[in-house]
């Protein structure tokens, strides 16, 4: 999922809600609380009120802010998705090259992912509750790193691509699974070297090579 975008943004910034810091606050608070609701229990068995205490808010506090708790739920993995697109930018903000963005992009959404455990679970049940807000999920990450790539073959950073929607697709499942195995299921294995191993496949790629030693 290494698309990275050059600015913070969020669901709290796209929605037309809150224009005060203290209603800012509130909403993040409900998102967060959201996010650890859904995470932990699942859609359908997470309540309002549950999502309410939680934020240490009133119920009617949360009526001020999304109309239901589908409307929250798509709020949020819009949420995910945007905070998670801030943090790979800020990781890859220095990187000399798209090759080595490419490296650093994965380890830190491995290293994000194991902080925010509740993405996967979130994401992955919003291709049930909400498939508008799944699908659009990753069409901005899509839309955003297929940019990101052209200009880095334009600039000579990578060879031009035969379909550069396929390119891009297959490098988002990659580190889709990625974050799975690494970020949680086992959250003990060094990111840093996942992202070699897994940066040296996107770099190199599956055909042979010549050994130390070997004849050139």
């Amino acid at each position: 999922m290494s698309q990275y975008s050059g600015s913070e943004s969020s669901a709290i910034e796209e929605r037309s809600g809150p224009k005060t810091e203290r209603g800012r606050r509130t909403l993040r608070r409900l998102l967060d609380a959201a996010a650890e609701e859904f995470g932990a229990r699942g859609y359908h068995e997470t309540a309002i009120s549950s999502i309410t205490q939680r934020a240490g808010v009133g119920l009617g506090t949360f009526y001020v802010y999304f109309k239901s708790k589908e409307e929250v739920f798509r709020a949020l993995v819009a949420d995910m998705g945007a905070r998670t697109r801030h943090a790979l930018a800020e990781s890859t903000r220095e990187a000399p090259n798209r090759l080595e963005a490419e490296r650093l992009g994965i380890q830190a959404y491995l290293d994000f992912v194991r902080s925010h455990k509740a993405l996967y679970r979130v994401v992955m049940e919003a291709q049930f509750v909400a498939p508008e807000a799944y699908r659009e999920y990753y069409r901005t990450f899509s839309a955003a790193y297929r940019q990101q790539l052209a200009q880095a073959a334009s600039r000579g950073e990578i060879s031009e691509g035969q379909d550069d929607e396929v390119r891009v697709w297959a490098l988002m499942g990659a580190s889709t699974f990625l974050g799975l195995r690494y970020g949680v299921w086992d959250d003990g294995a060094d990111t840093a070297s996942v992202a070699e191993a897994a940066s040296d496949l996107m770099i190199n790629g599956l055909a042979p090579r010549a050994k130390n030693g070997d004849a050139s």
